[in-house]
């Protein structure tokens, strides 16, 4: 007896509409969407940035005479080699600052509970909310020889200090403003940091200090390296605060710029101090971004370790 077999289905032709399309097709079509999504943001880039940059490059070079003598007095003239000096001495005194200020800070919010790190945040977030203007005026006041640092200072018996005008007043108030730019990444990697690694470190005969600094402190340098970053990136090109707060024997690079603009109209040596302060940003991200990678690899292999004796 022949035994009947079912018929079969026919198979779908894979250029039928409905049926699935290949994988590098899709692939494809997403990545073009990508492209596209991304134009806007490449024209912003150009149109504001590249267009501009090449600009004062241009005028750093041609006026007021062709050549590198723009360049060569930022070297040579003791004022625009003072002035940059002391941009680069103040960005780093703000940025030790917030990096000392911050660290403890963040580290508290991590070890309270959840209603007083919301306060914690809070205290981080308000300057966001407040014009940058408004608070360098808030400093002007409090800075004045009668103002409240220094009838606090005073009640202490260390006051009263002349404080608008100078270098530390200038700092107080700078640090106040990019306190937040720190807080708020170290914060983020402290979170992500498993204190069973301290605690192993600590179980195998570690002193406290020992273990914060050879475990925690590494673990948590990817938020540091990233908010002094910002500080000192901020800070090098930071204009507003300075220009009240301080003085004019205390001007820093975005200051002199302004003057070179708008009462020498020296457009050339405005350009060139310009490119030099974005090629030394460049080199501070390049420097920061290799000293991450280097620490990172090194974090990353102690933390295996530790993890393994977990």
């Amino acid at each position: 007896m022949a035994v009947s077999t079912p018929p079969r289905r026919a198979s779908r032709a894979p250029t039928e509409p409905g049926s699935a399309r290949p994988p590098g097709r899709g692939r494809g079509l997403l990545a073009r969407a990508t492209l596209l999504l991304a134009v806007p943001a490449v024209v912003v880039l150009v149109v504001f940035f590249v267009v501009p940059a090449l600009r004062l490059l241009w005028l750093s070079v041609t006026t007021p005479e062709p050549g590198l003598g723009n360049y060569t007095a930022i070297l040579t003239d003791e004022v625009s080699l003072t002035v940059v000096l002391r941009t680069l001495g103040m960005a780093a005194i703000v940025t030790v600052v917030c990096l000392l200020v911050a660290y403890p800070y963040a580290y508290l919010m991590t070890i309270v509970s959840g209603r007083w790190r919301a306060v914690l945040l809070a205290v981080v977030l308000i300057p966001f909310w407040t014009s940058l203007m408004a608070r360098t005026f808030a400093w002007v006041v409090l800075l004045q020889d009668n103002g409240l640092v220094n009838t606090v200072l005073g009640a202490i018996g260390i006051g009263p200090l002349r404080m608008l005008g100078t270098t530390a007043g200038v700092t107080v108030a700078m640090a106040q403003v990019m306190l937040p730019f720190v807080v708020l990444p170290v914060y983020t990697t402290m979170r992500g940091i498993d204190r069973k690694l301290v605690d192993a470190a600590l179980s195998l005969g570690a002193r406290p200090v020992a273990a914060f600094r050879q475990v925690y402190l590494p673990l948590s340098f990817p938020g540091v390296a990233a908010g002094a970053t910002l500080v000192m990136v901020l800070s090098l090109g930071f204009y507003v605060t300075p220009s009240l707060v301080g003085s004019p024997q205390q001007s820093m690079l975005a200051q002199f710029i302004s003057v070179q603009v708008n009462q020498l109209v020296n457009f050339g040596a405005a350009g060139a101090l310009a490119v030099a302060l974005l090629v030394v940003t460049l080199v501070l991200l390049g420097g920061v971004a290799l000293l991450t990678r280097t620490r990172g690899t090194r974090s990353s292999a102690g933390a295996g370790v530790a993890g393994g004796l977990v």
